[in-house]
């Protein structure tokens, strides 16, 4: 394992991440808490991991208990990023229907319960990274909520905080506003081989202005690890159901045109898919979706494998130029096809 500086953490990020939602909610099909709980643990033990990333909304505060046990007598050596936004407290009547069924809460009472909360499941006295969770514009920019979280950080219960946006692929402008604000250390983004805007404009921006980037979905929904089975159906939990069939089948394609990045060389697919985030020196860790050991294997050594080198970036800008970027956005040009959003990621 290799590893990054965040502003204000003192211990360093494993280049590789681990998501915990993959263990956490049923989207990815593990269902096993103990497993999950193996996974985590063998992350850090075999792996070096030492990067986690939960959100209170994962499994309605599960993602955090699984966590802080799962890494039970590790606080100090690893790092702990969790998210707040999403109101798991609310009463069902008050939540909306659908995959933004709760709704988002980001008053100063608010956001002090939820980090209360989450200090609590998590059993320490302390977060390391503190995200707003699919903020849109108003929250990112509101003076209650930095306000709120400069307070928490001065009372030693947050170390440094930032956005982690989405839930879908746009959010460019909150992007730029996040990394504009001084205030805000670090952004999550989605960045992949077959999703590359806005993340190519936002990481340019980061690397301008000295700010740090977490990328996640490496993998585009598992066309970029090897996983994603065109004549498989996939259950209505599963994150891949809510991809277009259409986006689906054009993201083969364009990983066909990708083969010189693994094909002959010590890397596989997955492993590349992750150094592409990583030839960024503002992205500090990736978080691909850990649902096995062998995954966390093959993902866990990406960092040691050869980096892209300038012509294999350069190839893939000019073939995303070229004509990648239009066919991919061909199957959302119908309105009626636009991706779906999962608020809890």
């Amino acid at each position: 394992m290799k590893y990054r500086n965040l502003p204000g953490i003192d211990t360093p990020v494993s280049e590789v991440g681990f998501g915990v939602w993959s263990v956490a909610t049923p989207w990815w099909g593990v269902k096993d808490d103990a497993f999950g709980k193996r996974l985590l643990r063998m992350a850090y033990e075999e792996y070096g991991i030492t990067f986690f990333d939960t959100a209170d909304v994962y499994g309605q505060g599960k993602g955090e208990t699984l966590l802080a046990e799962a890494l039970e007598g590790l606080r100090d050596k690893v790092v702990i990023a969790t998210k707040f936004g999403y109101d798991i407290y609310a009463k069902r009547g008050d939540r909306h229907g659908g995959h933004s069924e709760l709704p988002q809460r980001w008053d100063a009472a608010s956001i002090r319960k939820s980090c209360e909360e989450s200090l609590r499941r998590l059993k320490t006295d302390v977060i390391d990274i503190y995200q707003l969770h699919n903020a849109r514009m108003e929250a990112i920019q509101s003076e209650e909520v930095l306000e709120t979280l400069e307070r928490l950080k001065e009372e030693g219960k947050i170390r440094t905080y930032g956005v982690a946006l989405g839930p879908d692929i746009g959010w460019r402008d909150e992007g730029l506003a996040t990394l504009e604000e001084e205030r805000y250390d670090m952004a999550q983004i989605i960045n992949n081989l077959l999703e590359q805007d806005p993340a190519r404009e936002l990481i340019k921006e980061a690397e301008k202005r000295n700010k740090a980037l977490i990328a996640r979905v490496p993998h585009a929904s598992g066309l970029l690890d090897g996983t994603y089975d065109p004549d498989k159906h996939f259950d209505k939990h599963d994150h891949r159901s809510h991809r277009p069939i259409k986006w689906m089948q054009a993201g083969l394609d364009a990983v066909r045109q990708m083969k010189f990045l693994y094909e002959g060389t010590d890397r596989t697919i997955g492993q590349a898919a992750i150094l592409y985030s990583l030839a960024s020196p503002a992205i500090k860790s990736v978080l691909p979706n850990i649902t096995s050991e062998e995954n966390l294997r093959e993902f866990a050594q990406a960092p040691e494998k050869t980096p892209l080198s300038e012509e294999e970036m350069k190839k893939i800008e000019e073939l995303w130029e070229g004509g990648l970027k239009e066919q991919l956005k061909q199957p959302f040009s119908n309105s009626k096809n636009k991706p779906t959003p999962v608020a809890a990621r």
